[in-house]
């Protein structure tokens, strides 16, 4: 112990001496501090040793070296301890840790931001658990020590100084930290402080513009992730009186910039509704019907300056998200984007008017007979589109409108042929999502879904249909393009560009613009991949398996059941051990079990149970996993439904589960019928079913002899489904008959009495006269025990 004491003194004096500036012996000195701290005793000698106030020292330096192993160390001293957290706090300051933040050197922002995000959990963890006593005597009051901290990262979203990416840093920590992380916990006060806090300084970030630089520095994605920021926020709102008190704070804030600040404070507004519309849309439309904000963005589209124009377009683009909007700019609009299309001659004008036109072009969705243009024109808007996405010389942020367009125009079938059919438009897609332009995630898997079909689509009523049809209602059509057999085709094409690849990377994504409607998204094109059996391979080879899992395990609920599904189609059909190497494996039972509850469908029961038995057949600890996910009872309910595929699939798990002697003691416990419906399975007209629970019985009788005392009891045609199965010419059945016979026998011979005075003596001994194999072994091993007991004599030849 003193020895570390030493240590931990000797790193901080090389660390602090000025003279060993740039030197390997500092640079030695601050890994050691950095790994002694992520262990728990270490990181307590550190803080002992007057460590915070030392490497408070270290951040002024202002070297960025010092200052990433100082915040690392810090990270390792606040890590899952609330009372080292807030005693740190205290000492280095809530403002100061926070101002690390907006530092221009983005390796020590993202440090500070993680250290931010390790202070948020110790915090987060003392208010759930009021602590009491000693603990309690050191934090005060963490939940105190939350909102100050919040309300010091709301002050920089709008400090003048602060770097883009400090901001962004800023905004996703917010994001990470303020909403509820299930709408179960019913206390939102949280959300409630931020929003009547910092509500107008995270639209004044929303309402900022990259070029040219304003008084607030912001990146590309500083705007979306507001946006994202006011939706988590607003979906945080549990009544219409918080919603309406969140509407008036945005309009009070709008009308402030419209009214009395000139053009400047218009285009402020107008830039403002934009990021609403792109966030919670639903305020961002009542922003829109402000008296003169729509009047004022068609206005501005035919103004001469590109900054003023490009502000409006994209408004308008955002603003025909609706459908009873996007009819009234397509009968008010559609000429002006028209000439912006044709006369602009900026590219980046071009282009966002060109996403515009195809906002409008498919506002029909995926309905045929639903043309709000000419025949050809969407294929017109696409294949621009296209060219201007493969064209390198344009910068990310341009080329990410292209991918808009396409994400609008891809509802069309022609469109989805013709995009697919262009190899170098998809290789420059994939290269896209893979940039450090995170907000075209969202475009990218949308376009995805519309060329796979992957969205939720109900086949209607035909007599439904007949109705509407007679009451001369509007009744949606399918393109012939749309047919599975063209899906395929489209899927077969993306998976040779490299799709799998391209979703893997857009998932390993930490960006606060991967929401939980975005993993939805890339659930739904994985399971389309997977659905063919013959393609799972190439899923799993481009590491489809190892991207599944995190989708599976966060997100919205339709997202994790659609990535657990095509998780469970993997399981099936290819080793899972190959599929999900190492611990992996173990993180894929909680998804499948997640599939057996009742309101998912009968395909995913049975494609879960199918995954699961794969699972249970592979190791112990598989099968403790499954026993500790509480599958056991699911499992059990499926044996008895009505529908045979998934009766059988839940018999087969079961059977592999009893190797497991937790199962085997729920079938030797009294007083239930579990052994009983094996026994009477094992009589079905069913093949497989008969061979999954005689498998299992065989399974029981071999591991708990006491159980086969108990056969003959629980039904009275026990002795015909034995015979049975030992008459079948089913070889495997035969089998496992030969072995429930055999353990029977071997177990007491009061049972072997019973078996030797039935048809099954006769039967044994055709059996054990039979060729050589696993049925004529055992026969013949009943037969000996037999004759051990005295029950039956051998033959004079010795038979």
């Amino acid at each position: 112990m003193s020895s570390t004491d030493a240590k931990v003194e000797q790193m901080f004096q090389i660390l602090l001496d000025p003279q060993e500036k740039g030197t390997e012996k500092k640079q030695k000195a601050s890994q050691n501090l950095v790994v002694l701290a992520r262990e728990d005793a270490g990181a307590e000698k550190i803080f002992r040793s007057n460590g915070v106030q030392l490497l408070q020292r270290l951040l002024d330096t202002g070297e960025a070296d010092l200052m990433l192993a100082a915040l690392r160390t810090l990270v390792g001293i606040c890590s899952e301890h609330q009372s080292r957290t807030v005693a740190t706090l205290s000492v280095l300051g809530t403002r100061r840790v926070v101002s690390i933040l907006g530092v221009e050197n983005q390796a020590v922002s993202l440090a500070a931001c993680h250290l931010l995000q390790v202070i948020f959990d110790a915090l987060k963890e003392g208010v759930k658990k009021g602590f009491r006593g000693k603990e309690g005597a050191i934090i005060v009051d963490p939940a105190r020590e939350l909102k100050v901290l919040i309300s010091n990262l709301l002050e920089l979203l709008t400090e003048v100084g602060v770097s883009g990416q400090g901001r962004d840093n800023a905004l996703t920590l917010l994001i990470k930290a303020v909403p509820r992380k299930s709408l179960k916990d019913p206390n939102n006060s949280l959300t409630l402080w931020v929003i009547d806090q910092g509500l107008k300084k995270i639209l004044e970030v929303g309402g900022s513009v990259q070029e040219p630089p304003g008084e607030l520095a912001v990146t590309a994605n500083s705007r979306m992730s507001a946006s994202v920021l006011l939706s988590k926020l607003f979906d945080d709102l549990k009544c219409d009186a918080e919603r309406e008190n969140f509407h008036r704070l945005c309009e009070n804030y709008i009308k402030s910039w419209f009214e009395g600040q000139g053009l400047a404070g218009k285009l402020r507004a107008i830039q403002t509704v934009s990021c609403l519309l792109q966030g919670p849309c639903e305020a961002g439309n009542r922003a829109l019907e402000l008296s003169g904000v729509m009047e004022s963005v068609m206005a501005l589209c035919a103004s001469e300056q590109e900054e003023e124009q490009l502000v409006a377009v994209e408004a308008l683009i955002h603003a025909a998200g609706k459908a009873k909007r996007a009819s009234f700019i397509t009968a008010n609009g559609v000429s002006l984007l028209k000439d912006l299309y044709k006369r602009s001659e900026k590219d980046s004008i071009r282009i966002r008017a060109l996403v515009g036109l195809c906002k409008l072009g498919s506002a029909g969705g995926t309905d045929f007979s639903m043309k709000q243009f000419a025949e050809g024109s969407t294929l017109k808007l696409a294949k621009q589109c296209r060219k201007w996405l493969c064209n390198d010389q344009i910068d990310a942020g341009t080329r990410r409108w292209a991918v808009e367009g396409l994400a609008y125009l891809t509802f069309d079938a022609d469109v989805k042929e013709e995009f697919v059919e262009d190899e170098a438009a998809l290789k420059a897609l994939f290269q896209l999502s893979r940039s450090e332009e995170r907000s075209v995630l969202f475009a990218v898997a949308s376009a995805l879904v519309n060329c796979t079909n992957s969205y939720d689509c109900e086949e209607p009523d035909p007599k439904m249909v007949e109705l509407a049809k007679y009451a001369k209602q509007h009744v949606p059509e399918q393109h012939p393009k749309d047919k599975p057999a063209f899906v395929r085709a489209r899927v077969k094409k993306l998976l040779e560009a490299g799709v799998v690849s391209a979703m893997t990377c857009m998932v390993k994504t930490e960006s606060p613009v991967l929401t939980s409607a975005c993993r939805e998204l890339l659930s739904r094109v994985f399971l389309a991949l997977v659905d063919e059996v013959e393609d799972r391979g190439t899923v799993v080879a481009q590491g489809g398996g190892k991207a599944l899992l995190p989708l599976a395990l966060e997100g919205t609920d339709v997202g994790q059941t659609k990535a657990a599904q095509a998780l469970a189609k993997l399981t099936i059909t290819s080793n899972p051990e190959m599929t999900f190497p190492g611990e992996r494996i173990y993180e894929v039972v909680r998804p499948l079990v997640s599939l057996l509850h009742l309101n998912c469908s009968g395909l995913q029961n049975f494609e879960a149970l199918m995954a699961l038995t794969n699972l249970a057949g592979i190791s112990e600890r598989l099968r403790q996993k499954i026993l500790k996910e509480k599958a056991v009872p699911m499992i059990e309910g499926y044996m008895f439904e009505e529908h045979e595929m998934i009766r059988r699939a839940a018999t087969e798990c079961m059977c592999n589960l009893a190797m497991s002697k937790e199962v085997q003691d729920l079938f030797e416990a009294k007083g239930n019928d579990r052994l009983k419906l094996l026994v009477l399975y094992s009589g079905e007209e069913d093949e497989l079913l008969r061979r999954a629970a005689a498998g299992g019985l065989a399974m029981l009788t071999s591991m708990r002899p006491s159980l086969c005392s108990r056969v003959p009891q629980v039904t009275t045609h026990w002795l015909e489904i034995l015979q049975a199965l030992l008459l079948s010419p089913n070889q495997e059945l035969q089998h496992r008959g030969v072995v429930v016979a055999l353990n029977m026998v071997e177990a007491s011979k009061e049972i072997a009495s019973t078996l030797m005075e039935s048809e099954v003596l006769e039967i044994l001994s055709v059996l054990a006269k039979g060729k050589e194999s696993p049925v004529r072994r055992a026969a013949a091993a009943c037969l000996g025990k037999a004759v051990e007991y005295g029950l039956i004599k051998a033959n004079r030849d010795g038979e």
